[in-house]
């Protein structure tokens, strides 16, 4: 199979329930790629599988290891997409939850760190492949109330980086997507309605099917060009987001 032929391709993308993942999942459908939709809630994968015919779901949390090494087994992956993340409350970080912190890291990082473990050398005894990554703008540009999301983009950025230099070789492909604001629903549980609706009553935020769209151009490019990094930003200023 060669990469260019992704008609045959099977891509795997997390955190699929919705906003960015879901946006995804269809693009990549549309364009032809056998699509594997991971997620926690079941009953908005139903949701999608009844809107996209041919796309497989797994309702999994990617925190039960057990559960995901046993939903994948023997499942071919040629493009995985780490796209799941979580939004803690913005506030300052000396306010902070530790548990929250705790669960930003294991969500945002860890579950990251374990997924590619499992599917990677799949894609290296195959010699070829591609790893996607959902970054953030705040990973390159963080500021105030947002220390411990920043600090886990960051550090994905990192991983991707020196994913790449471990696997170039080999002919993978290493990307990380960094999306500037999105209008998406990560911060609907960490932000009243009001706020939310300060942040995007501009209309000029990126929409969830601008950074699908972007993935789909790069996944096309021929094997021998490689992604390695991807801003995305939306082309009229955004107002920043007032924490009340």
């Amino acid at each position: 199979m060669k990469h260019g032929d992704h008609m045959m391709e099977t891509v795997l993308v997390t955190g699929a329930t919705s906003g960015i993942g879901r946006a995804m999942a269809f693009a990549l459908h549309k364009a032809g790629y056998a699509v594997i939709a991971l997620g926690r809630n079941a009953a908005a994968l139903a949701d999608l599988a009844a809107e996209v015919s041919g796309v497989r779901t797994v309702a999994v949390d990617l925190a039960d290891r057990d559960a995901v090494a046993k939903a994948l087994t023997g499942q071919q992956i040629d493009i995985l997409v780490n796209n799941a993340g979580v939004m803690p409350k913005p506030g300052p970080f000396d306010a902070m939850d530790p548990a929250e912190i705790d669960q930003t890291l294991a969500t945002n990082l860890a579950s990251v760190l374990f997924l590619t473990r499992l599917i990677v050398p799949q894609m290296r005894a195959r010699q070829s492949g591609h790893v996607v990554f959902t970054g953030s703008s705040a990973a390159h540009a963080p500021g105030a109330n947002f220390a411990v999301y920043a600090a886990t983009k960051a550090a994905v950025s990192a991983f991707a980086a020196g994913l790449r230099g471990d696997l170039g070789a080999a002919g993978i492909r290493v990307t990380e997507l960094v999306p500037g604001r999105v209008e998406t629903r990560l911060y609907s549980d960490v932000l009243d309605a009001g706020t939310r609706r300060a942040m995007y009553e501009d209309g000029h935020s990126l929409q969830p099917e601008d950074v699908a769209d972007a993935l789909v151009a790069l996944l096309r490019l021929p094997a021998r060009a490689s992604v390695t990094r991807l801003d995305l930003m939306p082309t009229r200023p955004v107002p920043p987001i007032k924490i009340r």
